[in-house]
């Protein structure tokens, strides 16, 4: 198996060029599906939900094409397949955009139900609740959903989600594109992403109004068609950066970004001390003297991204004086990486939803272990701050969302390598 070993101790200084949002391209490009033609989608990361959502979709007879790094073409008209393979779609979270995509294109669909990260119980509850809503029969068991038309057909509804679900919010939007009459979806979700998945869907014929608020509404059309959509820079990404360097110290430029879209996040790093400088499409952010402490609790967009929470637990465990951290997505979170944290010196106490931080003056290399995406970020930037050597393993969850991240790392001065055994 690979791992990560990283030497830490080196300061972060240059620039670093962020990639495609993860949460965008694995919803547009199931989204494409409902094109009966080429898609050409730019800006898409090289990473593996992105390697093998691509494997799944051209196993599904879609033609697809690379003709250049971070493009993708696919042409989906000779889609012949509702029931992608099942092996595939075990090995990624957002795998459940199929159902959406499947049902929209075709009335019906039937769906392995999704693999992923396992820091926490996520079901589908509310995509499913969306599709029962839009006429769908479903028929769900513990290995798959299977989506037929309902005895009165597919059609647009009102549908009030019981919490703000990304998810759920993107896959109905995906689902009710193509449906006759218009959809309502209240308390949908507000993330970039999800106006990012309706700019692509309205570029190819689409009629999504309201992404971005509380209410989404999609007027069904008969057609879609072939088009060029640009995904936006990932906040994650970009926000991991940002966490590194506010963790290990120097001076980065983080290009390709919306600094809108990192406020949640640069507003907290400058409160622990950080100088952080916003341009048009770029963020600086420079850190010299030790963190101050903080008190952050995740929220959906606008709020402070749980995507976030791990990352900046490894800034607090560096801060002087005592922080904060609660959790009010995925509460049980802190178990991904809070174990591994304290083998490198960390002193963190969990009670509940809410994570007590003690800082320390250093960390120190250990054998750890990533137990999900972010966790195992986390963990890299807790290795880069450390003295000594950390050894990661699980290194795969990591690659699921960071493109090239031994490379963009290296270029700012870390002392990373990737290690096969």
């Amino acid at each position: 198996m690979a791992r990560y070993e990283i030497h830490g101790g080196n300061l972060l200084n240059g620039s670093v060029t962020i990639s495609g949002a993860k949460n965008a391209a694995v919803a547009i490009l199931p989204a494409a599906l409902l094109v009966p033609g080429k898609c050409r989608i730019e800006n898409v990361p090289d990473i593996s939900d992105v390697r093998i959502l691509l494997d799944i979709i051209r196993g599904m007879g879609a033609k697809i094409e690379q003709p250049e790094p971070n493009v993708v073409e696919i042409d989906s008209s000779s889609i012949h397949c509702t029931r992608p393979d099942d092996t595939l779609v075990k090995k990624m979270r957002a795998s459940y955009y199929l159902m959406g995509a499947l049902l929209g294109r075709f009335g019906h669909a039937h769906v392995a139900l999704p693999g992923g990260c396992n820091f926490a119980s996520r079901p589908i509850d509310q995509h499913i609740k969306g599709f029962i809503c839009l006429g769908a029969d479903v028929d769900e068991t513990d290995d798959y959903v299977a989506l037929t038309p309902g005895e009165d057909g597919l059609h647009g509804a009102r549908i009030s989600l019981d919490m703000a679900s990304v998810g759920a919010t993107a896959n109905l939007m995906i689902a009710a594109v193509l449906m006759p009459g218009q959809t309502v979806i209240e308390n949908a979700a507000k993330e970039p992403h999800i106006v990012d998945l309706a700019n692509f869907l309205n570029t190819m014929g689409a009629r999504v109004y309201g992404a971005g608020t509380d209410t989404v509404k999609v007027r069904g059309v008969s057609a879609l068609k072939g088009g060029t959509y640009a995904i936006i820079p990932d906040q994650i990404e970009a926000g991991t950066y940002l966490a590194a360097v506010a963790a290990v110290g120097g001076n980065v430029l983080v290009q390709n970004v919306i600094p809108k879209h990192l406020e949640c996040i640069t507003t907290k790093l400058q409160e622990m001390g950080c100088r952080v400088i916003n341009y048009d499409d770029a963020v600086r952010i420079q850190k010299t003297n030790r963190l101050r402490r903080t008190t952050v609790k995740t929220r959906p967009y606008p709020g402070f991204p749980t995507d976030m929470q791990a990352q900046i637990c490894v800034c607090m465990s560096l801060a002087s004086g005592v922080s904060r951290l609660t959790e009010s997505v995925y509460e049980t979170r802190f178990f991904g990486y809070c174990s591994e944290l304290e083998r490198m010196g960390a002193n963190i106490r969990i009670e509940g939803k809410t994570a007590t931080v003690v800082g320390v003056e250093q960390l120190y290399g250990a054998e750890v272990t990533a137990n999900d995406l972010r966790a195992g970020a986390a963990l890299v930037i807790a290795g880069l701050s450390a003295q000594g050597t950390t050894l990661i393993k699980n290194i795969h969850y990591v690659e699921r969302g960071y493109e090239s991240i031994i490379e963009k790392l290296t270029a700012l001065g870390a002392d990373i390598k990737r290690i096969e055994d």
